[in-house]
């Protein structure tokens, strides 16, 4: 799929198809055909697939045939806790950008409803792309502060019990692992944004862009910096609530522990007394005496409370 978008008087139009004029070419999933059409208008080449999913930095930031390529990954269906994670390539020329992606983060929806409103101040295809990485990094602010949010909400439920004083620590401890993994994909694409705003900072300056949009992408990559820390700062708060809900649960077995413990030693006496007077032997007085049974019980209930009062008084129970 191809969408097209000119530029008009600082706004973002989206063109029925593709126009030589066309400021803004966005290839989604596209065919051979299609990255062929899109080379031929924009004059440069498209990435493919396996070109976009190289790992190495060399081969994400590039210039090649007077146009800069940059390849970072970007989230998608971000509504969960499991979004899906894939490469969107940016190639600048002089007269066209040129993005290639095959999954659909809400940022390429939302910003060309904003810039045709003039939300933004458009003038060339290096304008285009600075207003949709801003657009980018505000929708991954969204995902922190919402993420944020939830782990907050986590971290009262581990240290504040319920009505009942029961907590469903399986269910804390998956939904931390939901939250690191999150924090963790987050962190991963503002490291590939970072490294895409410092390459684009050093594009500006070779080519003497305008002081606007070099102070545009210092604060960019300031911004990138920030969520970056923020996003370290969570991660290590959820490691602390991974740690805090682990205890937890020692804390609630060693009590439960404790308590089978004490009444083990509650019952050894009354069974130590049951066990003499259950011997067989001829020569045992008690075996004879009227209130011998009654006996045997008194001493086993009074064997069982005297433990039991010690540890109330130590505070054991």
């Amino acid at each position: 799929m191809i969408r097209s978008f000119t530029l008009d008087d600082g706004r973002l139009n989206s063109a029925p198809r593709l126009r030589r004029d066309a400021v803004w070419i966005d290839l989604i999933a596209p065919t051979a055909q299609e990255a062929e059409e899109a080379a031929d208008l924009a004059g440069v080449r498209v990435p493919s697939r396996a070109d976009m999913e190289e790992i190495e930095v060399s081969s994400r930031l590039y210039l090649a045939g007077g146009a800069a390529f940059m390849t970072a990954i970007l989230p998608a269906h971000t509504d969960g806790d499991d979004p899906d994670m894939a490469p969107v390539s940016f190639v600048l020329s002089e007269a066209h950008l040129l993005t290639v992606r095959h999954h659909t983060p809400r940022a390429f929806e939302t910003f060309p409803v904003a810039a045709a409103r003039g939300s933004a101040d458009l003038t060339d295809s290096h304008a285009v792309l600075v207003a949709l990485l801003e657009a980018l990094v505000d929708r991954l602010a969204d995902i922190l502060e919402r993420a944020a949010s939830d782990i907050d909400a986590i971290s009262r439920r581990v240290f504040r019990s319920g009505g009942n004083g029961e907590r469903d620590f399986q269910a804390m401890l998956e939904e931390i692992g939901r939250k690191g993994d999150l924090t963790s994909n987050m962190r991963d694409s503002l490291v590939t944004l970072d490294r895409l705003a410092r390459f684009l900072g050093q594009l500006t300056a070779r080519r003497d862009a305008s002081r606007d949009m070099r102070d545009r992408l210092k604060v960019l990559s300031r911004d990138v910096g920030s969520l970056l820390d923020h996003a370290g700062f969570l991660s290590q708060k959820i490691t602390f609530l991974l740690d805090a809900t682990l205890g937890m649960i020692s804390i609630e077995q060693n009590a439960i522990i404790k308590i089978f413990s004490v009444v083990a030693v509650m019952l050894m006496p009354p069974t130590l007394i049951a066990s003499v007077y259950g011997m067989n032997f001829e020569h045992m007085p008690e075996l004879g005496w009227p209130f011998g049974y009654p006996l045997a019980l008194a001493l086993m209930v009074v064997s069982a409370i005297v433990p039991w009062l010690y540890f109330r008084r130590r505070g054991w129970l």
